[in-house]
């Protein structure tokens, strides 16, 4: 470029192609009025007039805080729900309470999204209380169950709340039972609790429901390893889960399950206990199982078996709060982790026989 062309360009002002032009500026994704009242939400702490009044008008978020309030391990917030659940108790006790459990993989969490969904589509309100595996290490769990019901999280006539296990009998939440209480004050008419799928220690689950579904699967194996005495005395139906992949060993399955019931004594309820075939992914046999389930509640409430049930459930709560609660405050009396970790020391060394520890521990209580 010579001289005079470099005073002829100077003369112009022009923009490089390589200069970052400012943009429109973007929306916000979230509006942060929105996230405000959200966090403001939480920072709340709502009194039990607020949080009962919302419950019996389905407000979701005041059961959701209800239920994390049950949960609690905290005194003033234990004190807080039983207020809240006092005062919710006689809107209680209208639903059908259907447990569901079954060996690990058996697609408990399917059946349950499809029945669930099933049921909205006939004007239901679906609780589910999807009880999730804590870790006996690190104590977490992942409560990851609502990504595993897509469709029946979004629905508005559902409500799903995974609660983790904290190690309790047969894979179900302490609290489990009172959250039942609660969701049935917000007008859920039928509550579903899905446990972890432990085998034979599911008595607690059946312990707090009315019909108690056992999902099983066909190709597995020798179909006799599901046929445990103890599962299947709870049971008051079995189904053989995705039956539309091996139609025929389902069948074969099915028959081996409705032989094993004719060795069993006749339930105390006298209900026939029903063999099905089912799948969850083709909605196979789906109604038929909550048609069973309907029978179920009109043969029971017909011969009383429906109310005496929950009434014996009710006394098995009044014995276990008595438990739990001296058990807790056996552990909270002021020194009492000191002494367990002098005796813990002489047991590991062999000084003391566990026995005689516990034994002297519940003594100076007792005394005292």
């Amino acid at each position: 470029m010579t001289p005079d062309d470099k005073k002829l360009y100077s003369n112009f002002e022009y923009e490089s192609a390589l200069e970052v032009k400012q943009g429109v500026q973007q929306p916000e994704q979230v509006s942060n009025s929105y996230v405000e009242r959200v966090r403001a939400m939480r920072r709340k702490d709502y009194n039990v007039e607020e949080l009962v009044d919302g419950i019996l008008h389905g407000d979701r978020t005041m059961l959701s805080r209800a239920i994390t309030l049950v949960e609690s391990s905290l005194y003033e917030h234990q004190k807080k729900a039983q207020e809240v659940i006092e005062r919710c108790l006689p809107y209680s006790g209208k639903s059908i309470r259907l447990g569901i459990t079954g060996v690990p993989g058996a697609g408990k969490s399917t059946v349950i999204e499809s029945m669930g969904t099933m049921l909205t589509s006939h004007n239901h309100k679906v609780a589910v209380l999807a009880i999730d595996p804590s870790s006996e290490r690190s104590k977490g769990s992942i409560l990851g169950d609502k990504t595993r019901m897509e469709q029946l999280s979004v629905d508005p006539n559902a409500f799903i709340r995974p609660s983790p296990s904290a190690g309790s009998l047969g894979g179900v939440a302490r609290k489990t039972r009172e959250i039942i209480l609660l969701c049935e004050a917000a007008g859920f008419d039928v509550i579903i609790v899905e446990t972890v799928g432990v085998g034979q220690s599911e008595v607690a689950a059946h312990s707090m429901v009315d019909f108690f579904l056992l999902l099983q699967l066909a190709n597995t194996g020798d179909e006799l390893q599901g046929i445990k005495r103890g599962i299947m005395e709870m049971a008051d139906m079995i189904a053989i889960n995705k039956a539309d992949i091996d139609q025929h060993k389902s069948e074969l399955a099915a028959g081996q399950f409705r032989n094993a019931l004719h060795l069993f004594p006749m339930p105390e309820s006298g209900w026939e206990v029903k063999v099905m075939l089912c799948s969850a992914y083709t909605m196979l046999g789906i109604q038929d199982i909550w048609n069973n389930v309907m029978e179920y509640v009109a043969f029971t409430k017909a011969n009383g078996y429906f109310y005496q049930k929950r009434q014996q459930q009710n006394l098995r709560i009044l014995n276990e709060t008595i438990e739990n609660t001296l058990k807790d405050r056996f552990y909270n009396l002021p020194g009492m982790e000191q002494r367990i970790e002098e005796f813990s020391k002489s047991i590991l060394e062999n000084k003391v026989s566990a026995y005689a520890a516990a034994e002297e521990l519940l003594g100076d209580v007792m005394k005292s």
